[in-house]
């Protein structure tokens, strides 16, 4: 009787992982936000850093956390480190790419809790008197995201920090 249900408990272990393996190798987490204003009001939001502490949902994680600011002050080679508690964790991003009212992206390395390394865009469309303010990360999923990717969304855990933080910068761009 208990090796039976032994044999059972290690097929459903087995089946558990393989499903695992199936999973897809890359993840999107994609939100986006419309914002009464000119995209020329919230652009300089996102491409510079020492601003990201007026929106971004990250930077209330950890009240006392390290930040340091490199590189230019905005656009393209301007970097972001930091280091705070559990719940922050530890990276760096720099912006590798802006286009002027209309991209910003990232290259975002987190070291704790857990390694990985993502890409991310902002990207302001303008319409009217609107702009669709879109964020997005891709990043790859390593055989223990896809396992932890089995049993939570994260999709959903991200994807309700975008919208905070897109929430926020459609506060600030509307002033």
């Amino acid at each position: 009787m208990f090796s039976t249900i032994l044999i059972i408990l290690l097929v459903i272990i087995a089946a558990v992982l393989l499903y695992a393996v199936t999973r897809p190798n890359d993840f999107v987490v994609t939100r986006t936000a419309t914002i009464k204003a000119p995209p020329e009001a919230i652009f300089p939001l996102i491409n510079d850093f020492s601003r990201w502490p007026t929106w971004s949902p990250y930077e209330k994680l950890d009240p006392q956390m390290k930040r340091t600011l490199s590189g230019t002050d905005s656009g393209k080679g301007a970097a972001y480190a930091w280091e705070g508690n559990a719940k922050a964790g530890k990276g760096r991003m720099e912006i590798v790419n802006s286009v002027p009212s209309s991209l910003v992206s990232l290259k975002l390395d987190f070291e704790k809790p857990f390694r990985a390394n993502n890409n991310v865009d902002f990207t302001l469309t303008p319409s009217g008197d609107n702009t669709a303010v879109t964020w997005a990360m891709r990043g790859g999923r390593p055989f223990i995201a896809k396992l932890m990717g089995l049993f939570m969304n994260f999709d959903t855990l991200i994807g309700k920090d975008f919208e905070v933080g897109l929430a926020n910068l459609k506060r600030l761009g509307e002033k």
